[in-house]
């Protein structure tokens, strides 16, 4: 009920930041003699929340590659945010986040940039109402949202590691999941089901894929603590934001659902706060496998935060991906 009241009223949390807070404001006090070296990679960054989020960190000095599978899209995206930012630091490079093969492509074309890398931010997500099969043969909305995901960073987590090394900064990545985690129960949450289910549902499979995201972030954090690497994994709630996405949620949020709910939506602007955040705030240095919602650390569902479900997901889906690479010719 707290937590509801400080939602609606706005109020800021032990951040100093809330609902109504904006990626602007979150990110205003940070010395651009930090943001300027940085550089950001930001999946789904051709739309919506991924887009403001790649404005506003660029309006902040951060280099930004933006990887898209549409390019003319992409470079739409890049015009219109040079266009208030003539000296925005931007790349376009192209990338399909349901196929392990475009994938590899994508992160063999920027490793050879030889740029650095501080900041990856796994924001892209889709919706599927029917089934659909993806180039490997996995659900789509799984397969783009986590097993995509999961691959990407899996491949440019060594770089990482590196550049924090290099540069002394802490290296960041976040995962953009959503409340609807809460939904997914145990006996709902099966991966081989969920890499082809027999009876699709598309918000099922939606929420099943952001559950798998925050139970990445757990692992990784694990993981990358063991090896005692300046990197830090944490897990996102923008908020409900009327964007591209949500538009494709029918039945999961109907259009009267917007017209009585409309006062709680967020704007572009506020969804794309807690991402910026986490990706950049001096606050939550060192703070890593948690989950964040309006700019503040929050729980997440007993399910999400079970580490043995996270460590089983891990092996799983490690197995499933090493299988189907060794298949590709790349």
């Amino acid at each position: 009920m707290k937590d509801t009241l400080r939602y609606l009223t706005g109020l800021s949390g032990p951040s100093g930041f809330g609902s109504n807070s904006t990626a602007e404001q979150v990110t205003q006090q940070i010395p651009s003699s930090i943001t300027s070296n940085l550089t950001a990679i930001i999946t789904g960054a051709t739309s919506g929340i991924g887009a403001e989020t790649a404005r506003v960190l660029a309006m902040r000095g951060v280099r930004v590659v933006i990887p898209a599978r549409d390019l003319k899209r992409a470079a739409g995206v890049r015009d219109r945010i040079r266009k208030d930012n003539p000296n925005a630091k931007l790349i376009l490079l192209e990338l399909d986040l349901s196929s392990f093969r475009s994938i590899k492509r994508f992160c063999i074309e920027f490793l050879n940039l030889r740029l650095p890398l501080n900041i990856l931010i796994n924001n892209a997500g889709k919706f599927n109402q029917k089934h659909e099969l993806s180039e490997d043969k996995f659900e789509m909305t799984f397969a783009t949202n986590y097993l995509g995901h999961y691959l990407l960073t899996d491949f440019l987590l060594e770089k990482m590691m590196e550049t924090a090394a290099q540069m002394g900064v802490e290296g960041r990545i976040i995962n953009v999941s959503s409340v609807i985690h809460n939904w997914v129960r145990r006996d709902g949450f099966q991966f081989y089901n969920m890499l082809n289910p027999k009876n699709y549902s598309g918000t099922q499979a939606y929420a099943q894929s952001k559950l798998a995201n925050i139970l990445h972030a757990k692992e990784l954090a694990r993981r990358i603590k063991a090896r005692n690497a300046r990197v830090t994994i944490n897990t996102v709630h923008p908020g409900i934001v009327k964007t591209g996405i949500i538009r494709d949620h029918k039945g999961l949020i109907t259009d009267s659902v917007f017209f009585f709910a409309s006062k709680l939506l967020k704007t572009v602007a506020q969804g794309a706060s807690t991402t910026c955040y986490v990706a950049m705030s001096p606050q939550i240095k060192g703070t890593t496998g948690k989950y964040f919602a309006d700019c503040n650390e929050e729980k997440c569902s007993t399910l999400a935060d079970d580490e043995d479900e996270a460590r089983k997901l891990w092996k799983l889906t490690r197995t499933t991906i090493q299988y189907r690479l060794s298949q590709h010719s790349i």
